[in-house]
């Protein structure tokens, strides 16, 4: 995917984080494109879920495979704007998801780049092109803002 779609495909999964934040949330939002169209949206919601796994990213993939019908995904991209963790990118590695392109880095729990490199690795059954750093400065922003008003309040 060219530079200009993805940060305007970025530019909708980081609508969905902000509703998150709106929510309470960690402000992170996820896009499951297929053939240039969405057939997944998540945004986080553990804490309202009480569910460890309801990452942005899990509620796409979760939501894209009932809309294809199958738990396998493969042709899609996954648009996040922050770095997967490992049990996201563990899941998009079981769905065969094709492409991801992320955000901001995470160096705290970064699957991708940052802390793991399991996107890649040849060790695991399938590989996932990846394109970071798209929008990286708004969305890393909206995580900072995020937990700087947590601190204070």
């Amino acid at each position: 995917m060219d530079i200009e779609t993805a940060e305007w495909w970025m530019r909708e999964a980081l609508d969905e984080a902000r509703r998150a934040r709106d929510e309470g949330e960690v402000p992170v939002g996820a896009l499951v494109l297929f053939n240039g169209k969405i057939i997944g949206r998540g945004r986080n919601n553990p804490i309202r879920r009480c569910d460890p796994t309801a990452h942005a990213e899990i509620a796409a993939l979760r939501q894209a495979a009932h809309n294809a019908g199958n738990y396998r995904l493969p042709g899609t991209t996954l648009i996040v704007t922050i770095e997967p963790c490992v049990m996201c990118i563990g899941a998009m590695i079981q769905a065969r998801v094709d492409e991801l392109i992320y955000g901001a880095r995470d160096s705290k729990a970064g699957a991708v780049h940052s802390v793991f490199r399991l996107a890649n690795t040849e060790e695991l059954n399938h590989r996932i092109q990846v394109t970071g750093g798209i929008l990286e400065e708004e969305c890393g922003a909206l995580m900072r803002e995020f937990f700087a008003a947590r601190r204070q309040s």
